[in-house]
């Protein structure tokens, strides 16, 4: 199977507060307001309204998760840009 156009993303998680993710990923997946949404390189132009949850991608074959509590993304074929705030507990990973 031929991987396309786009064989990754390029994700960033900002908050009012820092640049939290600045990364190139192979999936992300995403608390949605109606669920989780799983984003793939290629994927339509959407923009997203966020809930509580949990943001996770895989990073050079490596998970990798991040507590988030709402938000909005900007989903593209080629890029994931996500506003959010983390959740109570969590540290920036960078």
């Amino acid at each position: 199977m031929s991987q396309g156009p786009f064989p990754s993303l390029f994700l960033r998680v900002i908050t009012p507060q820092s640049l939290v993710v600045e990364a190139e990923v192979e999936e992300v997946t995403l608390p949605s307001l109606e669920g989780y949404l799983g984003i793939l390189p290629g994927h339509r132009p959407l923009y997203a309204a966020l809930g509580s949850g949990q943001i996770t991608f895989q990073a050079a074959g490596r998970g990798n998760s991040l507590s988030v509590r709402g938000g909005y993304a900007e989903i593209g074929p080629e890029r994931v840009t996500v506003f959010t705030e983390l959740g109570e507990d969590e540290k920036a990973p960078l």
